[in-house]
């Protein structure tokens, strides 16, 4: 074991936690774990903790079921909900073959990959994720309505935002939890929330994108409320987003620049690759059907451009200054797993910077209100789930950077969403 395994051990001891949560992800990105107890931590960190793979969406068949779950002492964390005495710790974890070889459909891994890469390349990326959720009443038996928690608008407060409490408590675990929030707000539509949290390198941001959908639904039932990630819970208002927002970092300079200071040659690399690719990994970053509800409208992207400060956009530079300048990408929704597609968008990016891709001029128009003249010139989003997994099933970019047999068995499990009307 490392001198940090070997601490996280002492911790442990002499801070009452008696059980320990080791959590990984599906393919699709919903949460597992497995409880042992206290005692077992250091036999997980030098032997694994084994479950079974079979069992568990897109990961192996019956006749090679056995991985095993390493944790990563660095995201070690008490669970707030789970007071002492028999405090509860939980830790995201690495998965190996039985042979000690990575796993390679694990998503955590993969986005790993795509850092080394670009740290090899000489940048260090930085993301910040931007998320949206409805908060629900439920029924006497607990479970989901169709209920909004409140009538609330933008940035409204009470007593027509009656989410602040909710977020206050949502914040202030997250904080227990090592995750910093940085703003919190009601958003457009009815019951619905948006928490921002500081800006990390890629895989502490997956992992932290994990750790506040996961603090955010328990928060929400501990109120008796159900907490919706879904991109599109109720027609006719606004979908949920999670805006994507990345800074890369060059010898501890941010590359990035405002519209004033002008844009480095590999920034613009960098964006062109994704508006590149993004039509390949759109099955990544809007993997429901009721994602395509969302393009197009109450903020929503459609088509494939970008500019400054525009929130029409797919992409656009927001107005910030030093290290706070960033590119935000605002096609995805929170119902993705955050490790495919973060390395997918880091991919593209990657690959733009070395072809020296030239990035096309700004479109500065409102795209929600332009006419033909403006959008004829304009490639659109993927308008459903179908065609998008066409799309990456064609994609030698998406095969080379998850591997081909993730692809198939993702795409495979997505089909079955898709039925026959895409």
């Amino acid at each position: 074991m490392d001198s940090t395994a070997i601490e996280v051990i002492e911790f442990i001891k002499e801070n009452d936690i008696k059980f320990i949560r080791l959590t990984f992800c599906d393919i699709l990105g919903t949460q597992k774990n497995i409880s042992i107890m206290a005692d077992q931590l250091e036999s997980a960190f030098e032997i694994g903790i084994s479950f079974d793979a079979h069992s568990i969406l897109g990961f192996r068949d019956v006749t090679r079921s056995d991985l095993f779950l390493f944790p990563d002492p660095a995201t070690l964390a008490i669970l707030p909900w789970r007071p002492g005495p028999g405090r509860v710790a939980r830790f995201y974890c690495e998965i190996k073959n039985p042979d000690g070889s990575l796993f390679l459909h694990d998503g955590r891994i993969l986005l790993k990959q795509v850092v080394k890469r670009a740290e090899k390349l000489g940048y260090f990326v930085k993301i910040g994720a931007e998320c949206e959720f409805y908060l629900f009443k439920t029924d006497e038996n607990g479970e989901q309505t169709e209920i909004p928690f409140d009538k609330g608008g933008y940035l409204d407060i009470y007593p027509l935002d009656l989410g602040e409490d909710i977020r206050r408590e949502i914040c202030l675990t997250l904080e227990e939890m090592n995750v910093k929030p940085e703003t919190s707000h009601h958003e457009q539509g009815p019951g619905q929330n948006e928490v921002d949290f500081e800006f990390s390198d890629a895989v502490t941001s997956a992992d932290n994108l994990q750790t506040f959908r996961s603090v955010v639904r328990a928060i929400a039932a501990r109120n008796g409320l159900y907490a919706s990630f879904l991109p599109k819970p109720l027609p006719g208002a606004p979908g949920s987003g999670m805006h994507v927002n990345i800074s890369l970092m060059q010898n501890g300079v941010n590359i990035f620049k405002n519209k004033n200071d002008g844009h480095s040659k590999v920034a613009e690399s960098f964006i062109a690759g994704i508006l590149e690719r993004i039509s390949e990994m759109t099955a990544f970053l809007n993997p429901l059907k009721s994602s395509y509800e969302r393009f197009g409208e109450f903020d929503a992207p459609r088509y494939i451009s970008w500019s400054h400060q525009n929130r029409s956009q797919l992409i656009r530079i927001p107005a910030a200054k030093g290290n706070k300048v960033r590119m935000e990408l605002r096609s995805p929704d929170p119902s993705l797993n955050p490790y495919l597609a973060f390395a997918l968008i880091i991919a593209a990016g990657l690959d733009g910077i070395e072809a020296e891709m030239k990035l096309k001029a700004p479109v500065d128009a409102d795209l929600y209100t332009a006419g033909i003249d403006v959008t004829k010139e304009l490639e659109s989003l993927p308008d459903s789930l179908g065609l998008a997994l066409n799309l990456a099933a064609n994609s030698d970019f998406v095969k080379q950077t998850l591997n081909e047999e993730l692809l198939y068995k993702y795409i495979n499990l997505k089909k079955l969403e898709v039925g026959d009307n895409g």
